[in-house]
């Protein structure tokens, strides 16, 4: 995305939500985890813990032994929860409910579903009660703001009753699976799953000891939850700092990813303002203080929202700022760059205490600009896009900078990596359904070359005849963007042999 004045918003409300850390085997403790439907709008192939938001009815039902403590909502959202855990998973934590057997408990689960049976009726048909004592409270989390979905999540765990068992039903989730915690952990580590802050922190806390994690984590000074929430560890040695910038809409913030262990690289800096880059100066001045070394800024491309603050910080920490020579030239003047990455080049980072080794493999990415760099990291299949992908809203391909030829060669340059489990972009959440996702922007574009050739068949000539033909769901501000897509495409559709350029503003197709 290049850059743009982003209106003043109003930060997104979180919406009230529950999560259930469901354990068994007391002996050798396991946990419950879901995978998330690919098709799902938000946080769509991670893993979780099942959960969901906080329904209207679960007001009206009763529930047992809530805390004297207790603020007014804490036995609405244990009961969210519990109503929660049932839909999903099947369990039912409910005084009584060992009465049911396995069959009556699926058939329950399958009315709640369809919608003929409220889960206050089902508990008081069964002659069901709630008890808040069974469930233990842990930390409550709410989602950054620079996210466009948020919710303010009550974490609570249980054990699995007795005599019960899970089942996923897909739909909203893919899959479940129990698991000790050191195994999830290590997912996490391989790359083989993307998790957010609440989760990995509970991971971390039940691999610990699982009896009193919940303790340990509400213990937790509030200075250390800062931290974790301004620095994101998406995956291990993979810390996100969405940082507001001024760039296009609906995007309000720019990811600064910081890589590594013992040495440390940060990749676009971009925000221009003091109170955020003093946000990324207090996280690179903890992991300074944890003895870690960040060796060099990284710039993936030239646009303002990416390399806003790369001048402070390089300044403030004597650092020097690498990136492809294009964009060094286009920015010179601007940001002085001490370095060069040329394509495939490959930048080691290392961590003595776990014995893992980042190895970021720059890749040469035009289309949205020039001197584009993606960065891929080939041990956890983890690719740092910048704005060749991002996680909502689309790219912008404006020439004379942007090609969209070339923009559609990267895509499918990143379809040929062996091993892709995460997109990291420049703007909006981490991507786990990768290849999904790339195919989706490939295939996007070339519906969108086609409707740009039954335009062009319908009689219009100019981009502004064929912006108000195609993109008729887009507003009227948004047009003069969208121009710049359409000139993007002509340009393709010139190189390919379909289009031609009769004047410097109108276009045909060729004969």
């Amino acid at each position: 995305m290049s850059s743009a004045v982003t209106p003043v918003t109003s930060p997104v409300i979180p919406k009230d939500a529950a999560a259930m850390i469901l354990l068994r085997d007391p002996d050798d403790p396991k946990v419950f985890w879901v995978k998330r439907a690919r098709t799902l709008r938000f946080m769509a192939s991670y893993h979780a813990f099942p959960g969901g938001q906080r329904d209207a009815g679960d007001h009206e039902i009763p529930i047992e032994n809530i805390p004297h403590s207790a603020d007014e909502m804490t036995g609405v959202m244990r009961v969210a929860a519990i109503r929660e855990i049932f839909e999903e998973t099947g369990a039912l934590i409910a005084c009584g409910a060992e009465r049911l057997s396995a069959e009556r408990r699926a058939e329950l689960r399958a009315e709640l579903a369809a919608d003929r049976i409220t889960f206050k009726d089902l508990l008081a048909g069964e002659g069901l009660t709630l008890d808040a004592s069974l469930l233990k409270e842990a930390p409550r989390w709410v989602t950054p703001a620079s996210m466009p979905r948020r919710y303010d999540t009550r974490f609570f765990s249980a054990w699995l009753p007795e005599g019960q068992e899970t089942e996923i039903i897909t739909g909203e989730l893919e899959d479940g699976e129990w698991l000790r915690p050191a195994e999830a952990l290590q997912k996490w580590i391989d790359g083989d799953c993307v998790i957010v802050t609440p989760i990995t922190v509970a991971m971390q806390a039940l691999s610990e000891g699982v009896h009193d994690f919940a303790e340990r984590m509400l213990n937790v000074p509030q200075h250390e939850r800062d931290h974790w929430e301004s620095r994101v560890e998406m995956r291990k040695g993979f810390y996100l700092c969405a940082l507001r910038t001024p760039t296009i809409p609906p995007a309000t913030h720019t990811n600064c990813f910081i890589i590594g262990g013992d040495e440390m690289v940060v990749i676009d800096p971009g925000s221009p303002y003091t109170e955020e880059q003093a946000r990324l100066d207090a996280v690179i001045e903890r992991f300074q203080k944890q003895g870690r070394r960040i060796r060099e800024i990284i710039i993936t491309h030239l646009h303002p929202d990416h390399i806003g603050g790369v001048n402070h910080l390089a300044k403030k920490f004597n650092l020097p700022v690498a990136t492809h020579r294009l964009t060094a030239e286009a920015i010179n003047g601007e940001v002085k760059v001490d370095r060069l990455i040329e394509d495939d080049e490959v930048i080691e980072l290392n961590e003595q205490s776990s014995g893992l080794t980042w190895r970021l493999r720059a890749l040469w990415t035009p289309g949205h600009a020039r001197g584009h760099l993606s960065f891929y990291e080939e041990r956890t299949g983890t690719l740092i896009t910048g704005d060749c992908v991002v996680g909502f809203g689309t790219v912008v391909i404006a020439p004379p900078e942007g090609n969209m030829t070339e923009y559609m060669v990267s895509l499918r340059r990143y379809l040929d990596l062996p091993k892709l489990t995460a997109l990291m972009p420049g703007h909006g959440p981490v991507l786990a359904d990768s290849r999904g996702k790339i195919e989706e922007y490939i295939a996007h574009r070339l519906a969108r070359e086609e409707m740009v050739v039954a335009a062009m068949t319908a009689g219009a000539r100019t981009p502004a005849e064929i912006v108000k033909a195609v993109y008729t769901d887009t507003p009227a501000a948004m047009h003069q963007l969208a121009e710049l897509s359409v000139r993007a495409h002509l340009e393709k559709l010139i190189a390919d042999g379909r289009a031609l350029a009769v004047t410097e503003t109108e276009f045909a197709l060729a004969v």
